[in-house]
């Protein structure tokens, strides 16, 4: 019982927001399905992955608790995980909230950002954001508009003309300035990328890139950059040989200083990305040759979309949740496994800690006499790879019962 404990996971789930703040992964709300009904997660709870040790650990907040949502926008600044707009059963949300995560031992506690100066995005989900010289940078969404809030950047979806309310797809850009505690939109140069939503977006150094999403019936497969010092787009990058298909739900990742990981989604067909070829979907593109090529190491049966991703240690890339059906017709999948994606060789100093961590029974006798520092390393893999064990063992004997159910 006190390994299950020491060992748990947090829930499966899709829609849900996830950032990096050191070497700690957050990850709040979301939903699942039970009983073709849609539940969505608690929203006093945040599951917390130590990417050290490999452990998850959920605490329990208070304060001005965000309503459960799918579809928010979640981002760490200063050590504050911050979440933006979102979707539960009263519609889309505009509001923007808080949680200090340097509490030491102390409680979680969520703040609503209620004074502020400019004027704030309107109701939306599944938009993206980049964190650059202390501003939360928002981009797309889909979301509900007043008549009087309609602008050319606004794609409509479906109207109420009684109420005189809007839904649809944008290509906004909102900044949100934490030093200053307000919302500015600056005025952009160049022609942005059309209006979009479930699109991924990633950082490298001072330019914001964007792939993909869907507007109407389209899902696209174009990629642009802002320049967050100028404020100004490269329009669409063109480029030669082969590139990914169209998507939407799907994750864009920064690796190294000039590479991006593209991962999963749902294609124009409706079917997730994983299961349309076999050497599977991730692509790597390279900022410096401007080409896309595809990564042929993924397992074959890790289909994923609406789910998060993060860059990890050594260039890792981890991926956590989402679904590996069909969300728009299936809507049943939902996963809470992480997959750690290898992008780039480890460095020697991680192959030696991996194997005594694989091999903690061979070496236990040796470790006392390595110097402090590499202990405290060592024995965070060792603790890393008897978690994995025991999750591993976990999912075998929950696919056997399903199996013998069968």
């Amino acid at each position: 019982m006190a390994a299950a404990q020491r060992f748990c996971v947090a829930e499966e789930r899709s829609g849900h927001c996830a950032a990096m703040d050191g070497h700690r992964l957050y990850v709040w709300g979301g939903y699942v399905t039970i009983e073709e009904n849609e539940v969505y997660l608690p929203h006093d709870e945040i599951w917390v992955y130590d990417t050290e040790e490999g452990l998850w650990r959920m605490h329990l907040t208070d304060g001005d608790l965000p309503p459960s949502m799918s579809g928010s926008c979640g981002a760490c600044l200063n050590g504050k995980l911050y979440i933006f707009g979102g979707y539960d059963d009263k519609g889309y949300s505009s509001q923007l909230y808080y949680v200090d995560l340097r509490f030491g031992t102390g409680e979680l506690t969520w703040k609503q950002v209620k004074r502020f100066k400019g004027r704030p995005p309107t109701a939306r989900d599944k938009l993206s954001c980049w964190v650059y010289k202390n501003q939360l940078i928002y981009f797309g969404g889909y979301g509900s508009r007043r008549h009087n809030e309609l602008a050319d950047c606004f794609d409509v979806h479906d109207a109420s003309w009684e109420g005189q309310m809007f839904w649809g797809w944008n290509n906004d850009l909102h900044v949100f300035d934490a030093a200053k505690q307000a919302w500015i939109q600056p005025v952009v140069q160049n022609t942005p990328p059309q209006a979009r939503a479930a699109h991924s977006c990633a950082l490298l150094g001072n330019k914001g890139y964007v792939f993909g999403g869907r507007v109407l019936q389209t899902r696209m497969n174009d990629l642009h950059f802002l320049d967050l010092d100028t404020w100004t787009w490269s329009g669409g990058i063109q480029m030669t040989g082969e590139k990914p298909p169209g998507r939407s739900w799907h994750s864009l990742t920064p690796v190294g200083d000039d590479q991006l990981f593209l991962f999963g989604g749902l294609s124009a067909e409706c079917v997730p990305l994983r299961l349309l070829c076999f050497s599977g979907d991730g692509w790597i593109y390279s900022v410096k040759t401007n080409v896309w090529t595809e990564f042929k190491h993924l397992p074959q049966d890790q289909p994923r979309l609406w789910h998060t991703a993060a860059p990890g240690k050594d260039n890792e890339v981890m991926v956590f949740g989402g679904s590996k059906d069909d969300l728009l017709s299936i809507d049943t999948g939902h996963c809470n496994d992480l997959l750690i994606f290898q992008t780039q060789p480890y460095p020697l100093l991680r192959l030696c800690l991996d194997h005594i961590g694989k091999n903690y029974f061979l070496f236990k006798s040796q470790l006392p006499c390595l110097p402090s520092k590499l202990l405290h390393q060592a024995n965070q893999r060792i603790t890393f790879w008897r978690a994995a064990r025991f999750r591993q063992s976990r999912r075998e004997s929950h696919y056997e019962i399903n199996n013998n159910k069968t």
